[in-house]
């Protein structure tokens, strides 16, 4: 028995080791050898790492049958009924997430992320009175969790009560104050109230934090647009495509600043280039009056 026990833990070390590699397959094949010299020691740490291991690989089937087996041994692991919520929650079988969640904190009132995924569901099915209680009572709970503020603040912005939405973003950003989604949706939210340069500044604050994120300059193009700077609405548009050049949404923006300044072949080209990305959007152009002066350039049954 006790060399038995000594091969199972080596396995499960080795398995460790490929699954901080991210070898997520190695490190499931040295758990499965573990299990199977195992399987009537009912090692409750070793189910729990391999249903971790299955849900990362996308097979909730497998890992909800690991985090099963943990209750057969013991019905009250808190751990086990969180894995089952998480796989149900990444099938959007929402109505059995919920279920499992709500017992994860029955067990374990201090499960802050079961909290978290909880008040997220909720948000998703349109809940947004229970999404608001979960994140409160998360944020009571542990008054730094970055995401919990933001999530917050965006359901209340959608809301529209946007001075709430504004106090949580700050609140984030006390955390945080360098993440560009933060500095993005702080941006939406002093638009909203008026305060256009504000929006601006934090707009390009989120930029310089990630210039990998193309909404940012989606939603600032469309300010310089709307002030009548089709010049600084160009470049910015223009410089995130140079970051990110497979966005439909910047080229075909980018096509209908150029049809404004009467610029109809660069704003063919980037129609083109844009419907090549997102086929749906050539439906949208056909009724776009900024594009009409472009479409007849266009053979639109090559599209």
């Amino acid at each position: 028995m006790k060399d038995n026990q000594y091969m199972i833990d080596n396995y499960k070390i080795i398995a460790e080791k490929f699954k901080d590699e991210n070898n997520l397959k190695k490190a499931l094949y040295f758990y499965k050898k573990a299990y199977n010299l195992s399987k009537n020691n009912k090692d409750i740490e070793l189910l729990i790492d391999m249903g971790l291991i299955y849900d990362e690989m996308g097979d909730y089937d497998l890992a909800r049958e690991k985090y099963h087996e943990v209750l057969e041994i013991d019905p009250q692991n808190s751990a086990a009924h969180y894995g089952i919520a998480i796989a149900y929650d990444n099938e959007k079988e929402y109505a059995k997430a919920i279920e499992y969640y709500k017992k994860t904190i029955d067990l374990d009132p201090e499960y802050d992320r079961a909290y978290f995924f909880l008040a997220n569901i909720y948000d998703e099915i349109g809940n947004k009175k229970k999404a608001i209680e979960y994140y409160n009572k998360l944020i009571n709970m542990d008054d730094e969790d970055f995401w919990a503020y933001v999530n917050l603040s965006c359901i209340y912005e959608e809301m529209d009560e946007n001075i709430l939405a504004l106090d949580l973003i700050e609140e984030a950003l006390n955390i945080g104050p360098n993440h560009y989604k933060a500095l993005f949706n702080k941006a939406i939210i002093l638009r909203k109230l008026g305060d256009i340069d504000g929006a601006i500044e934090y707009y390009k604050l989120s930029i310089k934090e990630n210039p990998n994120y193309p909404y940012s300059y989606f939603n600032l193009a469309i300010i310089y647009k709307e002030e009548g700077n089709y010049e600084k609405s160009l470049e910015t548009l223009t410089e995130g495509i140079n970051y990110n050049d497979d966005i439909a949404v910047l080229y075909y923006n980018r096509a209908c600043l150029y049809a404004l300044m009467n610029e109809l072949e660069k704003a063919r080209d980037d129609l083109i280039l844009s419907i090549k990305l997102d086929s749906d959007l050539k439906e949208y152009m056909m009724t776009d009056k900024e594009l009409k002066s472009v479409i007849d350039l266009i053979d639109i049954d090559k599209l």
